[in-house]
């Protein structure tokens, strides 16, 4: 078998996904993934030019598709007329979130490498960047309100960036405890309903 064909790279793929799995992107050892792929150095080269580039291919499709749905529930939210973001609320995100734990449950393998063995990576606050985006959206809604003279009691970045990494986080636990699909919807549909009648309540005086 040519050293570069197709097979090579799903090869040293599926090595990568293996050790980095085990052992996060600082602890996987490139010869390792090497010789359990069975090729050489060379080859490895022919294809990657580091161990982050190698983890890059793995998880920037996966990256880019989550993020890019969450950046378009967002955006539909935010173009909205005013008035009726209100009755809007928990609509696009309840859809993107749907999306997103059905998704999770068919990337299972690179998606837990996103999200749980980036460190050391340029992934390694994917996350973080997901809550930044919500809790600028967040802040956004909550002027909407108060143009549409709705009375909100004062909620600041940082009780928002709490709440909303909670929520993240825990939506995530799906792909920390590999739980099946019809309980990973289960669990996500009540910590949806938990948290948006906790926002509910923070946003009525």
């Amino acid at each position: 078998m040519q050293e570069n064909s197709p097979a090579t790279l799903e090869k040293i793929q599926q090595a990568a996904l293996d050790e980095f799995s085990e052992k996060g992107f600082l602890g996987a050892s490139l010869r390792q993934i090497v010789k359990h792929a069975g090729v050489t150095t060379g080859a490895f080269y022919g294809y990657f030019s580091s161990k982050e580039a190698l983890f890059a291919s793995i998880v920037e499709p996966h990256a880019a598709a989550l993020m890019g749905r969450f950046m378009e529930a967002q955006i539909s939210f935010a173009e909205l007329p005013q008035k009726e973001q209100p009755e809007h609320m928990g609509v696009e995100s309840g859809a993107y979130t749907r999306w997103m734990v059905e998704y999770i449950c068919q990337h299972r393998d690179p998606v837990k490498l996103l999200l749980c063995r980036a460190e050391g990576t340029g992934y390694q606050n994917f996350v973080h960047n997901m809550v930044e985006v919500e809790v600028e959206s967040t802040l956004q809604y909550i002027e909407v309100l108060r143009r549409l003279g709705r009375k909100v009691p004062e909620l600041d970045r940082q009780m928002c960036h709490i709440l909303a990494s909670s929520m993240f986080n825990g939506i995530f636990e799906v792909v920390i405890h590999d739980m099946p699909y019809e309980q990973a919807m289960h669990y996500v549909n009540q910590l949806r309903d938990f948290y948006t009648a906790g926002w509910m309540k923070l946003m009525t005086p």
